[in-house]
């Protein structure tokens, strides 16, 4: 027998259509082996997006020479979230991976997680509880805190997600600032935290990993630990550097000292590499200054560049002048802090530094700025950049530790041999000393074994049509180096293989695989490294 269905029993119909609709909607993303649909019955499932937008956002980086595809983007609102993704996924018999992206500023991947999950760790900045007692913030984010301890002195805990910019405004309001930096400070902390960390300060303080009291960590076994060098001392020193293979930062405690107001600012220009490395490693040498860097300049280059606006035009013009004698010159850049109480003396002291010195007579260049300029001086070239259109571009960077012992080595078969004479420069080349003493040997960042060694920063940009070639001329720069003999070490490392993988650790290698081993056993996370997936 038939009869007319009711307006309301015609609606409670149309009404349960339309939920399985959504719920089939919901699962079709999930029609991928490697994440079971049975992740839409946890807490976390609201959290999960598959929205063409966050996927596309997620599947790049600030290299844009990569591309991986994930399944899936969380939006974590609190620690509790990434905690039950990681142990929903070591409790699967295959396990599906996990990547924690902050600013996504990696160059080949390392951020991804090709049909995983990638955890977008600045989601947690919306749902800042600051309520929480510091060692159980699982509930939101720990912000940024200010603090000071009898033992420690004034120390800042920190969001594993938070930019250092921000760590910046916030500990000045205290007069207080962190002594180690980046040369760009939009980058999270537990970014730069699972790399090192390094600048013109590290010479003096050590990288960013040497001034960490304390962290909060996620393991790959969903395990929220805390760690210092005294408590869980091997989850902290393999997380430190440790490329993201051991466990997610949710909380550093960093350290913090007076903040200066102000900053002279040198660049003195040398032609011959000889002198300009001499006066490099005796001013590391040697108390006074707080950071000490240097670059080369070649014709073909611009002299201000994204890093920083330095020389005035009729500067630039007297250094063209000195270019096309020399074809490439090298650039020592010192800085000395001051505030009001030395700022009577600053200048005597820094004539003091300079004397002795083997620059150019006549190439000496000075800057008074904030102290707050000087730190976020490439974020003005940045938006210059990108009101240009010309920021978010391949990158095919290259970061290498050098010995100082195969430096000029390094000058010849490579800045000179391979980079002025292929006339390809498109962007900053970095080069400075630093100190072995101020790394600690037991976290899992590599080095070269002398005392000094010099950290070289090719910075490319290109078009997204010949990135390759400055990638080409990297793999060039590489194997000259290996069948040189000069015992390089990559920072922010690329490999393609295992074996080069354990290269680029040599001794250290055993302890990462048994850190991995113990943190990570199932290899869950920073699949984008490629250290063992």
């Amino acid at each position: 027998m038939s009869k007319l269905l009711s307006p309301s029993y015609n609606f409670i119909i149309f009404f349960i259509i339309s939920r399985l609709m959504s719920i089939i909607g919901k699962l079709k993303p999930w029609n991928n082996p490697s994440i079971p649909y049975e992740i839409l019955s946890l807490d976390i499932a609201s959290k999960l997006s598959t929205n063409s937008d966050s996927i596309s956002e997620t599947s790049t980086d600030f290299g844009k020479i990569v591309q991986e595809i994930p399944a899936a983007v969380l939006y974590p609102s609190s620690i509790i979230d990434i905690v039950e993704l990681i142990k929903f996924s070591y409790g699967l018999s295959i396990p599906f991976h996990i990547a924690a992206r902050g600013h996504g500023h990696s160059i080949r991947g390392q951020a991804m997680a090709q049909n995983g999950v990638v955890v977008e760790m600045n989601s947690l900045n919306n749902n800042n509880n600051n309520n929480n007692n510091i060692n159980n913030n699982k509930n939101g984010s720990c912000g940024i805190r200010v603090s000071w301890d009898s033992s420690l002195g004034f120390y800042a805990d920190v969001g594993g997600e938070q930019l250092w910019i921000d760590v910046l405004r916030a500990t000045l309001e205290h007069g207080l600032s962190p002594v180690s930096w980046t040369d760009y400070l939009y980058l999270t902390v537990g970014g730069t935290l699972s790399n090192a960390g390094i600048s013109g300060q590290t010479f003096r303080h050590g990288p960013q990993i040497s001034n960490v009291h304390e962290m909060d960590v996620i393991t790959g076994k969903g395990e929220f630990v805390t760690c210092s060098k005294h408590k869980n001392s091997e989850l902290f020193f393999a997380v430190l550097g440790g490329l993201g293979q051991f466990g997610i930062i949710t909380r550093a405690r960093i350290v913090l000292d007076k903040a200066p107001t102000r900053v002279k600012w040198v660049r003195m220009l040398y032609a011959d590499f000889s002198k300009f490395t001499k006066d490099q490693e005796h001013l590391i040498s040697i108390d006074g200054l707080d950071y000490v860097e240097g670059s080369l300049m070649m014709e073909q280059s611009s002299l201000n560049n994204w890093r920083s606006s330095f020389f005035s035009p009729s500067n630039q013009t007297k250094i063209a002048s000195l270019l096309s004698q020399n074809g490439i010159i090298y650039c020592l850049e010192m800085v000395k802090y001051y505030d009001d109480q030395t700022a009577n003396t600053v200048d005597e002291e820094l004539k003091k530094l300079v004397k002795g010195l083997n620059f150019l007579p006549g190439f000496i260049f000075k800057k008074d700025v904030t102290f707050v300029d000087f730190l976020n001086r490439v974020r003005s070239g940045e938006l210059e950049l990108q009101s240009k259109g010309q920021w978010d571009v391949p990158h095919p960077w290259l970061n290498l530790f050098v010995p100082k012992s195969n430096i000029m080595d390094f000058n010849a078969g490579v800045f000179v041999d391979i980079i002025l004479r292929q006339n390809k420069t498109t962007g900053p080349i970095l080069v400075y000393p630093t100190s072995r003493k101020k790394w600690d040997e037991r976290i899992s960042a590599v080095i070269p074994e002398e005392e000094t060694f010099y950290c070289v920063g090719l910075l490319h940009s290109s078009g997204f049509n010949d990135w390759k070639n400055l990638d080409d001329q990297n793999e060039e720069i590489l194997n000259y180096c290996d069948k040189a003999g000069l015992k390089i070490k990559q920072y922010l490392p690329h490999y393609k293989t295992k074996e080069d993988w354990i290269k680029h650790f040599g001794k250290k290698w055993n302890i990462f695989q048994q850190r991995k081993s113990q943190f990570d056993p199932k290899m869950i996370l920073s699949p984008g490294q490629r250290i063992f997936n």
